[in-house]
């Protein structure tokens, strides 16, 4: 028996059970962020032997980092230079792998698949952030929830990390019951039917584009979502507001900026940042104004944008991608994550959008349902920049095409999977490649592939300056390629859709 270990639990356990939300998060001065990092790394230096160890190789001296301005001069820690070089014991304090409780493994997409240990007391940070939608958004104080786990199961990160969260909520005090069916459809439609009606509302929490064909799928047969109260909470990928009103529709949100929430999440550190009322409705002004949303973030496509706790949190940008420092079962410093986005303040936010006539604060604050406002930081990404398609030496984004998708007598019949290539003909000639999904039951035709392609052309040329300007006309309209639902070279089920290749 480790005592250390008991005492860490009992203290983690007290606090977030007696601590309030509200106390949690009020009055983050953001001039203190950086003291909670500098804190947390010289644990790190003192606790974990493979940060030492790197530090030396790296000629750095651990006790010269004194201030903010020494702490943004460390070295970036990577898979490749921190975590596949040292065993995983001396990643973790006392160089103890036992001094962490759980392992999970990340998906592997960029590489070969990584172990990240964590201890309670790390699920009970991010619960945090599942403690801020459901009470912000969901009004889970007043509603009795069921909380209907639609991630994969098994060793990977996000179904378990979720249903630890869910159920440290409950511990809390707070009305909800969670079940796992995983990303099995047919239970997860017995679960909704048998369980569903007994609460006040269901909330579903997978990746988006399962939960859209739980959705969809549910419909067929004859599933009526709308006799129940669904919110959902998403991860693992970017999407466009488009479709969050789609989905809305086809299950009955009163208010999409209430009834559903992104989050920011990672094998890596759990939960980074989540949506709130004030960031899906900041998002979805600047979906409607592109040239806007340009301005703010630089690129041609609408990032993911959420609100994060500075004091769990430390974000900061080089050259345009993101780095964090947190504490988990592998605490990390100034971790290089590889995403592309950026760091707004909250104040700063507030001000940007007064500058262009909008004030989303009042305007949420009016009504029958005033949102909870917490004046919190803003982080914004884009994901990975390789999973983009050069076409003419124009970017062109997933993000971009699946609004074309969504486009009303368009989305009826396709699942919104897709696979985006740049091809060459047998002159050599570069074309731009879309392969669709359709929905079960549908069939292809030449009218529906050239909707699809007038569709898309459409919505590259209002969003994508790029396409814009570099892509000639001629060759700006895709050629189209309808496939069936679950095509096993394009769209295999149960694995994790790529939507580019390369060709």
């Amino acid at each position: 028996m480790t005592v250390e270990q008991r005492e860490r639990t009992l203290r983690g356990v007290r606090s977030f059970s007696e601590e309030s939300l509200e106390a949690c998060l009020e009055g983050h001065d953001p001039d203190t962020a950086g003291s909670h990092a500098l804190a947390l790394y010289r644990d790190v230096v003192e606790t974990v032997p493979a940060y030492r160890a790197f530090l030396a190789e790296q000629g750095v001296e651990p006790g010269a980092i004194r201030s903010l301005e020494d702490f943004a001069r460390l070295p970036l820690l990577t898979k490749a230079n921190y975590l596949q070089r040292y065993p995983l014991p001396e990643l973790c304090r006392g160089g103890r792998l036992e001094s962490c409780d759980f392992i999970s493994v990340s998906s592997g997409s960029t590489g070969q698949p990584t172990f990240w240990p964590r201890f309670v007391t790390d699920e009970l940070a991010i619960a945090r952030r599942f403690e801020q939608v459901f009470c912000d958004s969901f009004r889970v104080t007043e509603r009795r929830s069921l909380a209907i786990i639609c991630f994969p199961l098994g060793t990977w990160v996000g179904g378990m990390f979720t249903t630890a969260c869910m159920r440290h909520l409950s511990s809390k005090g707070l009305p909800v019951v969670t079940v796992t069916p995983g990303n099995n459809k047919a239970e997860i439609f017995r679960v909704v039917s048998e369980l569903g009606p007994l609460f006040d509302q269901v909330v579903l929490l997978g990746y988006p584009p399962f939960l859209k064909d739980v959705v969809d799928t549910g419909l067929a047969q004859g599933l009526d979502w709308k006799r129940l109260t669904i919110r959902m909470v998403m991860a693992g990928e970017v999407f466009s507001e488009e479709w969050r009103t789609l989905v809305g529709q086809r299950v009955g949100w009163d208010d999409p900026v209430f009834d559903s929430a992104s989050l920011y999440g990672t094998a890596d550190a759990g939960v980074l940042g989540n949506e709130t009322p004030l960031s899906i409705r900041i998002r979805r002004f600047l979906a409607e104004h592109p040239d806007l949303a340009r301005q703010l973030f630089g690129e041609s496509r609408l990032p993911t944008l959420v609100q994060y706790d500075p004091h769990q949190r430390y974000f900061e940008t080089v050259d345009g991608t993101l780095l964090f420092t947190g504490d988990n079962g592998v605490p990390l410093v100034r971790y290089h994550i590889s995403d592309t986005g950026g760091v707004i303040p909250y104040a700063r936010m507030r001000e940007i959008l007064a500058g262009w006539g909008f004030d989303p604060v009042t305007e949420l604050s009016r009504g029958d349902r005033p949102a909870t406002i917490r004046e919190l930081p803003f982080v914004y990404l884009f994901g990975r920049s390789h999973f983009t398609v050069s076409y003419f030496g124009a970017n062109i984004y997933p993000e971009n095409v699946t609004v074309g998708l969504e486009q009303p007598g368009i989305q009826e019949w396709v699942t919104g999977k897709f696979v985006l290539e740049s091809k060459e003909d047998g002159d050599r000639n570069r074309f731009l490649s879309l392969t669709v999904e359709l929905m079960p039951k549908e069939s292809a035709t030449p009218e529906r592939a050239a909707a699809i392609a007038d569709s898309v052309r459409a919505q590259l040329l209002r969003l994508n300056s790029e396409f814009a300007h570099y892509v000639p006309a001629g060759d700006q309209l895709p050629r189209v390629t309808l496939l069936p639902h679950g095509d096993p070279d394009y769209f295999p089920i149960g694995v994790k859709h790529r939507y580019t290749r390369k060709g």
